[in-house]
């Protein structure tokens, strides 16, 4: 489809490409990766034509559409959101007015016969055209990509200039993708997209007819949709076959070898030079020196691309929190007449890592905020638990820092006298070296600004981290970097990211927000997809990677599975008794015959007995429910072992049993609750009347 041959493209003395020869094929979906600045940008615009080459030839075939979406800065005005993605279609638009336009005029009688027959031929042309190319389908392909990027119908009819910059760039996607170009050029397409979003545009360009090159920084938006990467480095193209993980495999493996032939070719050389400089002047060993001049005059350094150091941060220490940390009850929020929350009930305990999901716009930002204590609920309350030190970073926290402080100064302010000598290395990490930590704060770009404020706050003690879309605007590089980081933090973790991987791999609770409303669901992002996709599976008790069990009665229970309660809830380990107030048995009539007393003697003796069994099967079970949180731990470190998902072969039994594990402590747990219940009923009273 398209062929560069001996491309080569600089700008000054930096050469970002040198003579690449590189193709792609009609229908393949390639992913463009390499290190921030080595040219990924420019050579999309090289393809599609906005960008000037220095030397060498970009070949198209004859009639090539190409699309190319930029990572910022397309804005649109004048027209609605309807209008304006319908201009993808403008040829098919185009025909449909002269279709109109003939209508109009086959109604005049004073139009001449033959005119009349030619009018019509011509409108039965067009309406061919038209049906041909689906130009009856227009409204619903033009409903369907942009409620698939997040517009509502009510969005349709808005001007668009009433939209923010990533609304607009959601209309210049989806004018794209209506167009269906033979060659589609994305730069970052996931930067503006929420997590529905990106798993509709997964799907849609799993479906894409044509060939797609993307760049992204969403590594399991990579693997899902591109089957081939194109590693930009050394000034030079190299083609991975497979997907985002495998070629993370590959080209460390290749790089290892480069490593080692380099350093190969260094020994050599240093024997040869070694040998020269001692039989120099030494006539009979002037052959065989002059042999080793030429061989070193022939010798072409193997290049190597510069290691990138791997920062291993661990946060700073901060005291223990109680319990329970947040808590929202009956909530309500609203502005204006645009009401976002109900009635919301939210517990969040130590240690908890939950992701807020759900469309732009549906609240998450709100929520964020009513737990932060940023914003007070308009009815209903909020607990904050005993030493909770917690840490708001906001989706605005870039523009929150101080533009007169340089990049090391922003860091050094307020953070740990102990912490002071980790700054260089967190800095590398977010991709500030040398000179740039000079820089004053109001000098940086959005995205520096985005990254210094991710890395402030690696610096600073807390115990509970609220992170309002921290991942915006990080290269992969420094989301691994927050990613280690976060995965071996002690505290307790709230957090909206539109990274699949990111959720996927810190969060084991989920909140779904959205219709006023906000859902726990225990588990997994995975799992929680699982369960919206099979909702009449979830019911009945099965659970995704666990097999059923014929023996095992599907619970009735509950229509979802029962999520975890929480530790304040929980009876601790060897409790005697539930703590849960009961209504007491009724009394016995001090004036009732012998006989109905020896009965209601009878029955308490037999309504204790039934209590003593519930109370020894809930420390059973107790001890059942500890023993696979135990388990489940001990998986855990083991899943956080940085090689643990290199072999996939070795890794996926261990996924799956960490998950089976999960759900049969929900179901343990839920198990727990109907106990509890059962103890309650059962809880005798004495023969005074008080509970026993």
């Amino acid at each position: 489809m398209i062929q560069l041959s001996g491309l080569t493209k600089g700008f000054g003395d930096r050469v970002l490409l040198d003579s690449v020869t590189w193709q792609i094929n009609d229908g393949e979906r390639v992913g463009l990766c390499g290190a921030n600045g080595s040219g990924k940008t420019t050579l999309l615009r090289m393809l599609a034509g906005l960008e000037e080459i220095d030397a060498g030839t970009v070949v198209r075939p004859n009639g090539l559409r190409v699309g190319y979406l930029p990572q910022d800065g397309l804005v649109h005005s004048g027209r609605t959101v309807h209008e304006e993605a319908g201009l993808a279609f403008g040829w098919l638009l185009d025909i449909k007015a002269e279709m109109h336009e003939l209508e109009s005029r086959l109604g005049d009688q004073s139009i001449p016969e033959a005119e009349h027959d030619g009018m019509l031929a011509r409108y039965s042309d067009l309406q061919d055209r038209f049906r041909v190319n689906d130009g009856y389908q227009l409204d619903l392909k033009i409903a369907t990509v942009l409620h698939g990027l997040g517009f509502s119908d009510e969005d349709f009819g808005r001007p668009t200039e009433t939209f923010s910059g990533g609304w607009q760039m959601r209309l210049a996607l989806a004018k794209l993708l209506l167009a269906r170009p033979d060659l589609l050029l994305l730069d970052e397409p996931t930067n503006h997209l929420d997590l529905e979003a990106r798993n509709w545009l997964e799907e849609y360009l799993l479906g894409y007819p044509h060939a797609v090159i993307l760049v992204s920084h969403d590594r399991f938006f990579l693997d899902a949709v591109v089957h081939r990467i194109a590693d930009l480095s050394l000034r030079a193209l190299t083609d991975y076959p497979g997907s985002y993980t495998h070629y993370l495999e590959e080209s460390q493996a290749r790089l290892d070898r480069l490593r080692k032939a380099r350093r190969e070719q260094d020994e050599g050389v240093a024997r040869m030079k070694m040998f020269v400089d001692r039989f120099r002047y030494q006539a009979t060993k002037a052959a065989q020196v002059q042999s080793r001049v030429k061989m070193l005059e022939k010798v072409v350094p193997i290049e190597v691309p510069p290691e990138r150091k791997k920062v291993h941060f661990t946060f700073p220490t901060a005291q223990k929190s109680g319990r329970m940390v947040f808590e929202l009850a009956d909530a309500r929020k609203a502005y204006g007449d645009i009401l976002v929350f109900r009635r919301i009930t939210l517990h969040v305990e130590r240690g908890d890592r939950i992701a807020l999901v759900g469309p732009n716009g549906t609240g998450k930002s709100t929520l964020m905020r009513l737990l932060a204590g940023a914003e007070p609920p308009d009815r209903g309350t909020r607990r904050e638990g005993h030493q909770v030190v917690a840490q708001y970073f906001r989706q605005d926290e870039a523009a929150r820092l101080d533009p007169s402080l340089t990049v090391h100064e922003t860091l050094a302010s307020g953070s740990p006298v102990h912490m002071v000598p980790m700054i260089r290395d967190i800095l590398g990490g977010f991709l500030f070296s040398g000179d740039d930590i000079y820089k004053k704060a109001g000098m940086l770009s959005g995205g520096e600004r985005t990254r210094l404020a991710v890395a402030r706050m690696l610096l600073r003690p807390s115990n509970t981290l609220l992170l309002d879309e921290p991942t915006n605007h990080l290269d992969l590089d420094s989301k691994d970097v927050l990613l280690e980081a976060l995965d071996h933090y002690g505290g307790t973790l709230v957090f909206v990211s539109h990274d699949r991987y990111f959720v996927e791999k810190l969060a084991t609770r989920i909140v779904e927000v959205g219709h006023g409303e906000a859902t726990l669901y225990p588990g997994t992002y995975s799992e929680f997809l699982w369960r919206r996709e099979h909702p009449e599976l979830a019911r009945t008790g099965r659970r995704p990677g666990v097999p059923d069990d014929p023996g095992r009665p599907a619970p009735s229970r509950s229509p979802r599975p029962a999520a975890r309660p929480s530790r304040d809830e929980r009876v601790p380990q060897g409790a005697s008794q539930p703590a849960a107030p009961v209504q007491p048995a009724p009394r016995i009539d001090p004036a009732a015959d012998r006989e109905a007393r020896k009965r209601a003697s009878a029955e308490l003796r037999r309504q204790e007995k039934a209590f003593l069994a519930v109370l020894a099967r809930i420390a059973a079970l107790e001890a059942r429910i500890a023993e696979r949180e135990a388990a489940v731990k001990t998986l855990e470190e083991t899943m956080s072992d940085p090689t643990f998902y290199r072999d996939r072969e070795t890794s996926q039994p261990v996924l799956d049993r960490h998950q089976a594990l999960m759900w049969e402590v929900g179901d343990l747990m839920g198990q727990w609750e109907d106990l509890q219940a059962e103890a309650d009923r059962l809880r005798p009273v004495s023969r005074s009347g008080a509970q026993s």
